[in-house]
This record gives C-alpha cells, sequence and structure tokens, in this order.
C-alpha cells in the first residue's frame, strides 16, 4: 500500500464533502455574493467561489488518482492560505471549543498536503 493512500482518501473526502454539498444547497453562490462581493472581489465573487470549489473537486478526483499531486497541493494550500487571510485569521485558532471558524482546520489540511506531496520529506540530505 501506497504511504500516503489513507492521507489522500481522507483528504480527498474531506475537499469533496466540503464543496459538493454547496453546489446544490447554494451555498457556494452565497459564499461568493454575500461574503467574497462584499469584501471587495465584486463582481467576481460567485465566479472566484465556483472556481475554488471546482478546484477542490479536481483535487481530490487528482489524489485518488495518485496524479498530479504536487500541482493539486500547491493549488489547494494557495486556496488554503487565502482562506486563513480573508477569512479565518481574524477569528483565531479554534474551529469550535475556543473560538468558532479559526485557522486550525486549515493549518491541518495544508500540513496533510504537505505530507502527501512530500512523502519522504521536503528536506533531503
Amino acid at each position: 500500500m501506497n504511504s500516503t493512500l489513507l492521507l489522500r482518501i481522507a483528504t480527498a473526502i474531506i475537499l469533496l464533502t466540503h464543496s459538493v454539498f454547496g453546489m446544490f444547497n447554494n451555498g457556494i453562490n452565497d459564499f461568493g455574493n454575500l461574503f467574497l462581493n462584499q469584501i471587495g472581489f465584486a463582481p467576481y465573487g460567485v465566479f472566484l467561489a465556483w472556481s475554488i470549489k471546482l478546484s477542490h473537486v479536481l483535487a481530490a478526483v487528482l489524489l485518488l488518482a495518485n496524479k498530479y499531486v504536487k500541482l493539486a497541493g500547491f493549488v489547494t494550500i494557495f486556496v488554503l492560505i487565502m482562506g486563513i487571510i480573508l477569512v479565518h485569521f481574524k477569528e483565531g485558532w479554534f474551529v469550535v471549543g475556543g473560538g468558532r471558524n479559526g485557522v486550525e482546520y486549515n493549518f491541518l489540511l495544508i500540513i496533510v498536503l504537505l505530507a502527501i506531496m512530500y512523502p519522504s520529506g521536503i528536506i533531503r540530505k
């Protein structure tokens, strides 16, 4: 079994569930209109929201297929970092408990993606 298989499956499930449900309950359009457009991305908020979510779906498929993993990882990490900057940082660290909607979830996903992208470590001797 590939050393990253379980991480790739778990991350793909997270990315898919975080994206697909919003496609059917108007969540993506709401995120674009009610958040992104309001913080300065108008009139492109909905387009940007859909681009983000579709990039998550594509990344999930690539992770499951074990193809273009680094590209999928870099794009997703960029999206997660922008999410930290634009949304989560002001809410603090905790997603629940000591706070709400903080950075810890994105931080963990970034670290997991790095572990998937570099299973032998980033720095090789």
